[in-house]
């Protein structure tokens, strides 16, 4: 009588059964079925899949296809407001981006669609009436591509096609206003009680307006004269304090958790839109934005002769071409750094020439020769 062949790969445990095999020096478990008969197919089934697997035979899974306007979604919730302090200003952005891709899946968008996109936002005007910026438009166009690297990173679309996609280029100079000390001086005497200190720590420190605002007196450390920026742009950093800061902080009452407290709010003080266009007004200045007292900062510290690496620390730039953009060589400047070579060159003669120091340096010379 023969023997019915044994099924090795074949395992029942508590009334199931359950494929257990090796391929290609992997060791293969799965659920095979009810019955042992299906346990069977399952196992053919696995031996099939693994070995068009390892020839290539394989199809690759189809993805399925994805609104664009539902990834952002999904994208703006689960990674940009647990990920992204400038999530809100995504949540603008997409209030453009949206309406134009609109009923098209992240596999439909190429770059020619972003390219269509840029002419239209280009000639298009803000609710002011005024044209939108093309830095405006670069960060619609950098979140659009970030939402795509995602998309790619999570598995919903196998290549990221806007990954070459080219933004504007900025002329981070065009607008950037400098302020001549006296302007600077008439600007704070303008202000009123609440703006004064404010601008004061602007415009010694560098500091952007959010970083100043949501400022808490435990980051304030008197001690060490030092002001300790958390989750900054480029991460957590350090600021010194230098004397008109330190007395500026020191006579702002110190009972709430934020330096500018609102007491309507319960919280930091948002904004100080209306009261710095104020004191513009009042100044006789035009055309100043509160980001410019971060570029005067800037050039009155490299001016004055703070080396960039330093200058960058301190604003809290990602990289020292950020802080190019303050690095004004006219030709008085260029002038200065010239003379400091002669008089380098000059001190060099002038030891060289006197007695002793040519006496000191024939010694050297003998020394050297005679190998002592």
């Amino acid at each position: 009588m023969v023997k019915p062949k044994k099924d090795r790969n074949l395992k029942k445990v508590d009334g199931k059964w359950y494929v257990d095999f090796t391929f290609d020096k992997k060791r293969i478990r799965a659920y095979g079925g009810d019955t042992k008969e299906k346990a069977r197919v399952t196992l053919a089934r696995l031996k099939t899949d693994k070995f068009d697997e390892k020839m290539g035979f394989k199809k690759p899974e189809k993805k399925p296809d994805i609104l664009f306007e539902k990834f952002a979604d999904d994208f703006i919730e689960i990674y940009a407001k647990q990920n992204k302090r400038s999530w809100l200003r995504d949540e603008v952005s997409l209030k453009n981006l949206k309406p134009f891709f609109k009923g098209k899946t992240l596999k439909d968008i190429g770059p020619q669609h972003v390219e269509n996109y840029k002419a239209k936002r280009k000639a298009d005007k803000t609710p002011r009436g005024t044209m939108v910026t093309e830095a405006t438009i670069n960060r619609e166009i950098a979140l659009l591509k970030t939402i795509f690297n995602k998309a790619v990173e999570w598995g919903k679309i196998d290549v990221n096609k806007l990954a070459k996609v080219k933004k504007f280029k900025e002329n981070h100079n065009k607008n950037m206003k400098i302020l001549k000390d006296q302007e600077a001086i008439k600007l704070i005497d303008m202000a009123n009680s609440h703006l004064k200190p404010i601008l004061v720590i602007a415009l010694n420190t560098g500091m952007r307006r959010s970083e100043i605002l949501s400022l808490k007196w435990e980051n304030v450390n008197f001690r060490k004269g030092l002001i300790f920026i958390k989750d900054s742009k480029s991460g957590d950093r350090e600021v010194p304090m230098n004397y008109t800061v330190f007395e500026t902080l020191k006579e702002l009452p110190q009972d709430h958790e934020y330096v500018f407290f609102n007491p309507q709010t319960e919280t930091h003080i948002k904004d100080v839109k209306t009261s710095f266009k104020a004191a513009c007004d009042d100044a006789k200045i035009e055309g100043l934005r509160f980001h410019d007292l971060r570029h005067t900062a800037a050039s009155r510290m490299i001016q004055a002769g703070v080396d960039l690496v330093t200058v960058s620390r301190i604003l809290g730039h990602s990289t020292i071409q950020m802080t190019m953009r303050y690095v004004h060589s006219t030709t008085e400047i260029m002038r200065a750094a010239v003379d400091k070579l002669a008089k380098i060159y000059e001190r060099t003669r002038q030891k060289v020439d006197s007695p002793t120091e040519e006496v000191k340096i024939k010694g050297a010379a003998s020394r050297l020769k005679s190998g002592h």
